[in-house]
C-alpha cells in the first residue's frame, strides 16, 4: 500500500544518524504491524523527470524509460502511531553520498515522500532465554524497536558497530540487556566482537543485520555452523553491501540466495 508522508521535524541523533518525523493522513497500512524490523520502500523521484500524479511505481514500469524510474530505498519505520498519523525513519548520512541520506540531511517540514509497505518478519521471541542483537548503524533502528519490545526481565547482548565514541547512542533497554559498541576508527570489527562476546546459557533468538559481507559471510556461518543454531532461531541478512548501490545490493542478494539453494 502506498502512503504519502510529510516531514514534520528532524533530529540529529549522532553525526551520521538523522531521524526524520513524518505525518500522514492515512497510516492504516500499519494497523496490526508488530514486526520490530518493519520497513517501508521510500520512493525518490529523479530530478528533472515529470511524473504523473498520483505517483504509482507499478503504473510507471513499462511506460517510461527504465533510467527515468524513481529510485527506491528500504528503511525501517519506527514508532508508527496509526491514530495520530505519525511515524519516524532514521537515515544514515554519509555527506553527499547516496540518495536517501542527502535527502534526509536537507529535509524540511512540508517535504513529502511516497512510502510503500510496511513489510517485516522479525519480533523478539518472548519464550527465548536470551537475545542477540547485532549490527551497524543501518540496523540501529530495528534494534531500537526490538529492545522496546523486550520484556522488562529479558536478557540480551547488543553489539553495535559505529565510527567512534561520538557516534554511540544510549539505547533504552531492559536492565538485563548489555550494550557494547565497536569502533571503526580504532579497527573494531563486528564479526570479531560477536565471536568474542560471552554466550549466556539457554536458547537464544538472534537478530543480526548490517553490511552484507560481515553479516552473511562472517556472523551467519558462526551462528549456524559453529554455534549450531537452528535457522528459526536467527533473523540474519544484509541491509547493504560495501561498494554497491541498493540496486547492486539486490543483485548480490539474489546471487547469494542462488548459491545457498545450490548447496
Amino acid at each position: 500500500m502506498s502512503t504519502s508522508l510529510t516531514v514534520t521535524s528532524t533530529e540529529q541523533l549522532t553525526p551520521r544518524l538523522t531521524r526524520v518525523w513524518f505525518s500522514s493522513d492515512d497510516l492504516s497500512a500499519f494497523e496490526g504491524s508488530d514486526s520490530t524490523d518493519r520497513y517501508v520502500k521510500l520512493v525518490f523521484p529523479k530530478p528533472g523527470v515529470v511524473y504523473p500524479e498520483p505517483l504509482d511505481m507499478r503504473a510507471l514500469r513499462g511506460t517510461i524509460p527504465p533510467e527515468d524510474l524513481p529510485l527506491v530505498r528500504t528503511y525501517t519505520a519506527l514508532f508508527p502511531d496509526v491514530a495520530a498519523g505519525t511515524v519516524a525513519i532514521d537515515f544514515v548520512v554519509h555527506g553527499d553520498e547516496g540518495v536517501a541520506g542527502p535527502w534526509a540531511a536537507a529535509a524540511r517540514p512540508g517535504d513529502t515522500l511516497l512510502a510503500n509497505g510496511p513489510g517485516g518478519g522479525y519480533r523478539p521471541d518472548p519464550t527465548a532465554d536470551w537475545h542477540l542483537l547485532a549490527g551497524d548503524e543501518s540496523a540501529i533502528p530495528a534494534i531500537t524497536a526490538a529492545l522496546a519490545a523486550l520484556t522488562p526481565d529479558a536478557v540480551a547482548r547488543v553489539v553495535l558497530l559505529v565510527d567512534g565514541p561520538g557516534h554511540e547512542l544510549d539505547l533504552a533497554r531492559p536492565a538485563g540487556a548489555e550494550l557494547a559498541f565497536v569502533h571503526r576508527e580504532t579497527g573494531g570489527d563486528l564479526v570479531e566482537a560477536v565471536r568474542a562476546m560471552d554466550w549466556p546459557q539457554g536458547r537464544v533468538h538472534a537478530f543480526v543485520h548490517g553490511e552484507g559481507g560481515a553479516v552473511m559471510h562472517g556472523i551467519r556461518p558462526y551462528l549456524l555452523r559453529e554455534r549450531g543454531l537452528a535457522r528459526e532461531q536467527v533473523s540474519i541478512s544484509g541491509y547493504w553491501r560495501l561498494g554497491r548501490t541498493e540496486e547492486g545490493f539486490r543483485d548480490w542478494k539474489s546471487e547469494l540466495a542462488a548459491a545457498d539453494s545450490a548447496t
